[in-house]
């Protein structure tokens, strides 16, 4: 198996299977943190732009949403 499917396979399971939706959500969070703004600040923006798919973020959960978005950012450079 080479690397580029192993690594896709991988990204698949962390990812997931996300609804069209979703994706469009989780781009435009995307989008703010490259403009520079800060995760709270990004998600506000998204949630503003897609409320449906709006995610509630507390000090609980901030820091893996974080790692979430910045895996994203990433993983959509790669691709």
């Amino acid at each position: 198996m080479n690397v580029l499917k192993q690594y896709i396979d991988r990204a698949e399971e962390i990812v997931g299977e996300r609804r069209p939706d979703e994706e469009k959500y989780d781009r435009e969070v995307i989008r703010w943190l490259r403009r520079g703004k800060n995760i709270n600040k990004a998600i506000a923006k998204a949630n503003q732009k897609y409320p449906k798919e709006a995610l509630q973020v507390n000090d609980d959960n901030l820091a893996d949403v974080e790692a979430h978005y910045e895996y994203l950012a990433e993983h959509e450079a790669i691709m």
